[in-house]
């Protein structure tokens, strides 16, 4: 089958579905486009409007959560944990972790009150994740499982606001977080995941919302 996926460069759910068909060593081609002016084929192929989509062969895919389990579906491995509670644990978390993209989202286009609610929303749920998270390098033990994947863009995100701005989102509080992190960034299909200076588009993103966060970049 062909797969096509479709999205914008910056989009963290269309990142889960690069790592994994990435990891899963799936051949697929990736149509980027631009979400603030879509084209007319897109809006006709599109039911909700928003991406990402995944094209497989005439036929469409849509969900991001729905995607990656789609290419968990078509892999000759899984990459989730075998029994099916520690499954079902993981979905429940990767579900979790999706409200985290509001919290970022709040804190780069948010004034300074919006950046501090959009700050203390986020801890609050990393302090959740982390009372779950032990000192296994991913959240399963040695294996890279999609709970991994899908934690990927938030702490690749993170990472480039502490980079940019002197450790404003520092989760060094959170130590098997923060060891996570590393763990997951260091993976060379999540570091292949995104274009080449994704991290410089990024920051010109946060300078362009004029928020608060804006203020605290730092000259690159």
């Amino acid at each position: 089958m062909k797969l096509e996926l479709i999205s914008f460069k910056l989009c963290p759910f269309a990142q889960r579905a690069i790592i994994l068909l990435n990891t899963q060593k799936i051949d697929f081609e990736i149509t980027y486009i631009n979400p603030m002016d879509p084209p007319d084929w897109f809006k006709e192929i599109s039911p909700t409007g928003q991406v990402p989509l995944l094209k497989v062969d005439d036929q469409i895919v849509f969900e991001s959560s729905v995607i990656t389990e789609f290419i968990n579906d078509i892999s000759t491995t899984s990459i989730h944990p075998d029994n099916v509670v520690q499954k079902a644990n993981n979905r429940s978390w990767i579900a979790f972790s999706s409200a985290m993209f509001d919290d970022l989202f709040g804190l780069v286009t948010g004034d300074k009150d919006k950046f501090n609610a959009s700050k203390e929303a986020l801890f609050n749920k990393l302090a959740k994740l982390e009372s779950a998270k032990n000192s296994d390098a991913f959240f399963n033990g040695s294996d890279f499982n999609m709970i991994d994947a899908a934690l990927a863009p938030i702490f690749m995100r993170l990472a480039w606001i502490n980079e940019f701005t002197d450790n404003a989102l520092s989760i060094a509080e959170f130590k098997h977080l923060s060891a996570w992190s590393d763990a997951i960034l260091a993976v060379e299909e999540v570091a292949t995941s995104v274009v080449d200076g994704l991290d410089d588009v990024y920051y010109s993103n946060i300078e362009g919302r004029e928020g608060h966060l804006s203020t605290l970049l730092v000259d690159e």
